[in-house]
């Protein structure tokens, strides 16, 4: 099935995911009459760019038939994916989703493609296919080709994950604050539970009755998910004043001694890893360096000297492109490729 003759629908396309998904697919060459932008009813007939020349009217998802559609990219919102998901795949389309929903499913492909393509031959179970978390999708990057050279037990994570992870309204929530530290006015917060601006919040998600928050928890299950195999994750999940770019720091141990220039090796080597680590020329990437990009950057690759075998790496994407769209394109891409 060649591109032009692929219909796909972009439900959510009006939030930072959805655009993103309508730009990676223009970028790709999917052509916009086969493309249709859905969201609620109170976007309906808003129009979004679609490349410098076309425009593409959003139409509502109440009631929108599907039939006839190859595939779906669902950014809605889990509770919306949990609804009109299924509706979408019993109408024939295969639905490759953003939310949280239907990642830990048995029988919903939870789908890295660098990492485990070859998950993709069990999308017609439920025609469904998951998406990872944004952080969970860089970890899992910069931890396959290391794990590909010894087996990795145990990860402790903390992540500086930026407010656009959080939708639209989160970024505009930062712009206000840091306007209004800046004119001392007061600083309201309706999107996260203590002001963002000049500050970090170490909470994403809600908090699970073992003290983790979901965040943490889905970093944890869905590394495992992955990689297939029984990875130890510990997580700190940490909302940070940034607009664009999450970024982790993981502190690895393996089985067995894997060296710093082996594994510098083994990364540059994996297919969209970017490797800047030149502590002494001051080469290391930050979030607003990889916004817009869609790599994964690894810096500050050092021996961890406090267990036997380990390595403590710096990880840094963007959490709209590789972190999501890009992600969901490139599985709507193999799946074009290899099943549809």
């Amino acid at each position: 099935m060649k591109k032009q003759n692929v219909k796909i629908a972009v439900v959510g396309a009006t939030g930072n995911v959805g655009q993103a998904m309508l730009g990676v697919l223009e970028e790709h060459g999917f052509p916009a009459t086969n493309i249709t932008a859905i969201a609620s009813e109170r976007s309906a007939g808003q129009s979004l760019s679609y490349g410098e020349n076309h425009t593409l009217a959003v139409k509502p998802l109440a009631n929108f038939d599907f039939s006839g559609y190859d595939l779906a990219l669902f950014s809605p919102g889990g509770e919306v994916s949990a609804e009109y998901a299924p509706k979408a795949a019993a109408a024939g389309c295969v639905v490759i989703d953003n939310t949280s929903h239907f990642r830990m499913d048995a029988d919903v492909p939870l789908v890295v493609p660098e990492i485990n393509a070859a998950a993709l031959k069990d999308f017609a179970k439920r025609r469904i296919v998951a998406n990872p978390n944004c952080s969970t999708i860089q970890l899992v990057m910069a931890l396959k080709p290391l794990h590909d050279l010894a087996p990795i037990k145990r990860v402790v994570v903390s992540t500086y994950q930026s407010v656009s992870g959080a939708g639209k309204e989160a970024m505009d929530e930062l712009f206000h604050q840091t306007r209004g530290v800046l004119v001392n006015d007061a600083l309201e917060h309706n999107c996260f539970v203590k002001p963002i601006a000049f500050n970090v919040i170490p909470q994403i998600d809600v908090f699970r009755d073992d003290g983790y928050t979901k965040e943490e928890w889905k970093m944890a299950v869905e590394t495992q998910k992955i990689m297939g195999a029984p990875i130890q994750v510990t997580a700190t999940c940490v909302r940070v004043p940034v607009f664009i770019g999450h970024a982790v720091a993981a502190n690895i141990e393996f089985d067995s001694d894997v060296s710093v220039t082996k594994a510098r090796q083994k990364l540059r080597a994996f297919p969209g890893i970017r490797v800047v680590d030149d502590i002494e020329d001051y080469q290391f990437t930050t979030p607003i360096e990889c916004a817009g990009d869609d790599d994964v950057y690894v810096s500050r690759i050092r021996q961890d000297k406090t267990v036997p075998h380990g390595l403590s790496l710096w990880i840094v994407a963007d959490n709209i492109r590789k972190g999501a769209a890009l992600n969901a394109v490139q599985i709507a891409e193999l799946l074009i490729k290899d099943y549809l």
